[in-house]
């Protein structure tokens, strides 16, 4: 049963992101043109695309009034047909490190919009608006699936913090039972894994909003975006 609250900010990405930085630092840089765990992205694609949702959910709140129906209008394209769309990319000759820098940056502009954005503030996403605190609960979530699928494809191992998985789940995942590992649970919910009783998901999404929803969602899980 959970015990734990539902309060995401900004330090949480950062602290779960350093983890997860000082992980995949350790993985043969010869690798990262591997494909990412069970998705179709290699582990360069993915940890781009994790940059970018980063970056993409601080600039909303650089707004005086944030987005409320629409994206921000990025000219945003991608370097093959079944590749990630995104707005920025790292450059390659700067290796893996520079692609760490790129995404640690990004992790921390949204973990200071979350401390200074007004609270009450909300922006568009497709999965519904939400406050600065709830695009830090995005941010971290982004941070952690696809920080597991680069480390498969790296051959490490990644062991993020239960309690940050806990009240990611239960902030963003109030249909989804956590009858034990937070973060086994949170691997089921976006598709990653089947646990006892309970197959593996192709189709998942999370809720914004706080009163939640029910179902086990209907958003395909290729990536977070």
């Amino acid at each position: 049963m959970r015990s734990a609250d539902d309060t995401v900010g900004g330090e949480d990405v950062r602290r779960v992101l350093a983890l997860a930085i000082d992980t995949l630092r350790r993985g043969d840089p010869r690798l990262w043109d591997a494909r990412a765990g069970t998705l179709e992205w290699t582990c360069w694609e993915t940890y781009e695309h994790l940059a970018d949702c980063l970056f993409t959910y601080a600039a909303r709140f650089g707004l005086a009034q944030p987005p409320a129906s629409s994206l921000l209008p990025w000219r945003a394209g991608s370097d093959r047909e079944d590749g990630p769309v995104r707005v920025l990319a790292a450059d390659r000759s700067a290796g893996p490190d520079g692609l760490l820098a790129i995404v640690e940056a990004c992790g921390g502009l949204l973990a200071s919009v979350e401390r200074t954005a007004d609270p009450n503030a909300v922006a568009h996403h497709v999965f519904g608006p939400a406050e600065p605190a709830g695009f830090a609960a995005m941010g971290l979530v982004e941070t952690l699936v696809h920080t597991h699928d680069v480390a498969q494809g790296l051959r490490l191992e990644w062991s993020p913090p239960g309690d940050a998985c806990a009240r990611v789940l239960k902030r963003l995942f109030p249909h989804v039972t956590d009858d034990g590992d937070a973060w086994e649970s949170l691997l089921w919910a976006t598709g990653r894994i089947a646990l006892p009783g309970r197959p593996r998901l192709t189709e998942w999404r999370w809720y914004n909003e706080r009163s939640g929803a029910g179902g086990e969602g209907r958003m395909q899980g290729r990536g977070l975006g």
